[in-house]
């Protein structure tokens, strides 16, 4: 039985969290929830799984929420209450799906904790992967992949050594407009860029998905959990989204890992390993999906492939600086104050007028990320 503390458990990773649990009665326990303000999906998520403690970012919900719990479940808010959580003491592992940066500082509490995490934030990683990882060594603990791609880059290497690795291969849907002409790309809008052709997920990651924003935090992502150069971390496109990543070996051999997409598999594995339980939940018909497809993408139509290679490979502070200008563009996009394209620009000229710090301290780090999101929205 592993006791899970989930932080984000009201958005599309955390209620795909919960539902591996009640798979999983037997496996998995739920002591802990937090979620943004959706306070009454945390009630009925905690009269189902007792967890004894929760929280909510909003204090006025969280006051509600204890007029209504009661004493028996304690009721923690803000960012304290996240960090209560990330570090309960009955906890095995912190499943963290907080879009944003605001799952940095439960993830680095739950690490000085003796806790393993599973990080389905790609913040985390993208800004402070250095600090992250190196925390994890020096601790003893795990940081375990949810997003489906680092699941089956994880799965493919097992306990392989790196000079084994030729590439580390990330597929990518292509998102909605994988085929639409670059002259139309300025028309496009909110709408369009929110429906995803292989996955339901929330708001801001469908806009990534939709720039392709979202697999390059996921090459800066994959350049830190498996400790490889970004030069050996590549992207193809897959419209089907049945093999969610490959890794190459230096003798040539591929191996991927195949499935029907289901944000249950990965985060299932995450919290079993490095057990495979029994599950029902996917089930994949290959002579039914008949053709899997590849193809370059197109980094002129998308270059945010290119400014994350430039992120990963300068490292320090700018990794941060490219999420945090990537969130405030999206936003903006969101709110109809910017064009589609507008986001990579956004995102190129805040990199383009920072001044770098390597190696940074965690300060640095949250300081680089408040400032490039004050430049981006000027």
């Amino acid at each position: 039985m592993k006791n899970v503390v989930l932080l984000g458990s009201t958005g599309s990773i955390g209620t795909s969290t919960v539902k591996v649990a009640e798979d999983l009665p037997d496996r998995v326990r739920l002591i802990g929830l937090a979620a943004g303000n959706n306070l009454e999906l945390l009630l009925e998520q905690t009269k189902k799984h007792s967890p004894a403690v929760v929280c909510l970012h909003d204090p006025a919900k969280a006051k509600a929420a204890r007029e209504i719990l009661g004493p028996a479940t304690e009721v923690g808010c803000g960012a304290e209450g996240l960090i209560r959580l990330a570090t309960l003491p009955e906890a095995d592992i912190v499943l963290i799906a907080i879009v944003g940066t605001a799952g940095l500082q439960p993830a680095l509490a739950a690490i000085r904790a003796g806790k393993d995490i599973a990080v389905a934030s790609k913040e985390i990683l993208v800004m402070a992967g250095e600090t992250v990882m190196s925390e994890a060594r020096k601790h003893g603990v795990r940081v375990l992949a949810v997003d489906s791609e680092h699941s089956a880059i994880f799965q493919c290497l097992e306990e392989k050594p790196r000079d084994s690795v030729r590439q580390l291969w990330l597929t990518a849907s292509g998102g909605p407009f994988r085929q639409t002409p670059h002259a139309e790309f300025a028309r496009i809008t909110v709408e369009q860029a929110l429906k995803h052709p292989s996955w339901v997920m929330g708001r801001k990651i469908t806009i990534d998905s939709a720039t392709l924003f979202n697999k390059g935090l996921e090459m800066i992502e994959a350049r830190w959990l498996f400790d490889i150069g970004m030069n050996r971390v590549k992207v193809v496109v897959h419209p089907q989204s049945i093999i969610h990543s490959m890794v190459e070996y230096v003798d040539g051999s591929i191996i991927a890992q195949l499935s029907t997409p289901d944000m249950c598999l990965p985060i299932q594995y995450a919290l079993t390993y490095p057990e495979r339980a029994r599950s029902e939940r996917v089930q994949t018909n290959l002579a039914k999906l008949g053709t899997l497809t590849f193809e370059e993408p197109d980094e002129e139509r998308f270059p945010s492939l290119k400014l994350a290679r430039w992120a990963g490979d300068a490292g320090g502070t700018l990794p941060a600086v490219l999420n945090a200008a990537n969130e405030v563009a999206v936003d903006a996009f969101v709110n109809r104050k910017i064009g589609f394209m507008d986001i990579s620009r956004t995102v190129a000229r805040v990199m383009e007028s920072h001044q770098l710090i390597p190696h940074p301290t965690l300060d640095d780090i949250l300081a680089a990320d408040a400032w490039a999101r004050a430049e981006a929205a000027g």
